[in-house]
C-alpha cells in the first residue's frame, strides 16, 4: 500500500488529494462517468431529431422522454457509484478499473436509488422552509452514498450515518459542494454556453436549431463527465477524513487492510 497516508486532514489538504487522484487516475475516472453517460446522450440526440419529423407521434415522443429519464437516473447511479467505489479502492493503495468498479455499483442499484431519493426528498423538504435549511441538510448529507456503498447500509441507515459523522462539519461540505458548483458551471460556460447563443440565433430556422440543439448536448455532457468526478472524489475523501477522526479508522485498517469494504462504524468506539 504505497503513499497510503490516513489521517486528518484540513479542507485544503481535502481538495489537494482530489485533484491529484482525479489528475493520476484521469482516464478512469472519465470512463466511470462517460460510459453511462454516452447513453443518456444517445437517448438525448435521439429524441432531438425524432422530434424534428413530422411524422413522430404524440405516444413515441412520450416513450423517448421515458427512455431518457430512465437512462438519465441509471446513468447517474452508475455514475455516482461507480466513482466512489474507485475512490474507495484507489484511496486505500488498491487497484481500480473502469468495469470492476461499474459491475460492483450495478449490484447495490436498488439500495442506492433509495439512498438518492430520500436524500432528495430530505433536502427538498428543507428547501422548502426556506433555502438556507435546504443548504444546511445538503451539506450533512454529503457523504450519504459512500457511507451506502463502503459499508453496506440501507437508504435510511445512510442518511443516518452521514447526519452523525458531519456534524460541526457542515462548515466544510458546504465549501466542498460550492467549490464543485463553481467548477461545473464554469464548464457548462465553456463547453455549452456557445452553443446556447446558436440556439437562440437559429430559432426561426428548424434545420439549423436542431443541428446546434445537438451540439449543445454534445457539450453538455462533456461538461458533466469532466467535472462530476471532482465532487464525488472529494466527498469520498472527505468521508474517510471524518471517520479518521471520529473513529480512528487509520487504526482499523492497519488491523485489517484486506478488507473490502471499510469496517463497520461499530469497530471501535467513537474517539470524540
Amino acid at each position: 500500500m504505497p503513499n497510503l497516508d490516513l489521517r486528518p486532514l484540513s479542507l485544503g489538504e481535502i481538495l489537494d488529494r482530489t485533484f491529484t487522484l482525479y489528475r493520476r487516475h484521469f482516464l478512469l475516472f472519465i470512463g466511470i462517468c462517460g460510459i453511462p453517460q454516452l447513453l443518456v446522450l444517445a437517448f438525448s440526440l435521439t429524441q432531438i431529431f425524432a422530434t424534428a419529423s413530422t411524422r413522430v407521434s404524440v405516444s413515441l415522443s412520450l416513450i423517448l422522454m421515458l427512455l431518457f429519464v430512465v437512462a438519465s437516473l441509471v446513468a447517474y447511479i452508475l455514475s455516482q457509484g461507480g466513482t466512489i467505489l474507485a475512490v474507495s479502492e484507489l484511496y486505500l493503495g488498491r487497484s481500480a478499473s473502469i468495469g470492476a468498479a461499474l459491475r460492483k455499483v450495478s449490484g447495490e442499484f436498488a439500495p442506492l436509488l433509495g439512498v438518492i431519493v430520500l436524500n432528495g426528498l430530505a433536502v427538498m423538504g428543507g428547501a422548502i422552509l426556506l433555502v438556507i435549511p435546504g443548504i444546511y441538510v445538503a451539506c450533512r448529507l454529503i457523504i450519504c452514498l459512500p457511507v451506502a456503498l463502503i459499508e453496506g447500509k440501507g437508504p435510511r441507515d445512510s442518511l443516518s450515518r452521514s447526519w452523525d459523522l458531519t456534524r460541526e462539519n457542515a462548515g466544510r461540505s458546504f465549501l466542498i459542494l460550492l467549490l464543485s458548483i463553481i467548477i461545473a458551471y464554469a464548464a457548462l460556460a465553456f463547453f455549452a454556453a456557445p452553443f446556447t447563443i446558436a440556439v437562440a440565433l437559429n430559432v426561426r430556422n428548424p434545420g439549423m436549431l436542431h443541428f446546434w440543439t445537438a451540439m449543445l448536448q454534445i457539450g453538455s455532457t462533456i461538461a458533466t463527465v469532466l467535472t462530476r468526478p471532482i465532487l464525488l472524489i472529494a466527498t469520498s475523501i472527505f468521508y474517510y477524513d471524518l471517520r479518521v477522526r471520529k473513529e480512528a479508522f487509520d487504526i482499523q485498517f492497519m488491523l485489517n487492510p484486506e478488507s473490502q469494504r471499510a469496517p463497520n462504524a461499530a469497530g471501535l468506539p467513537s474517539i470524540v
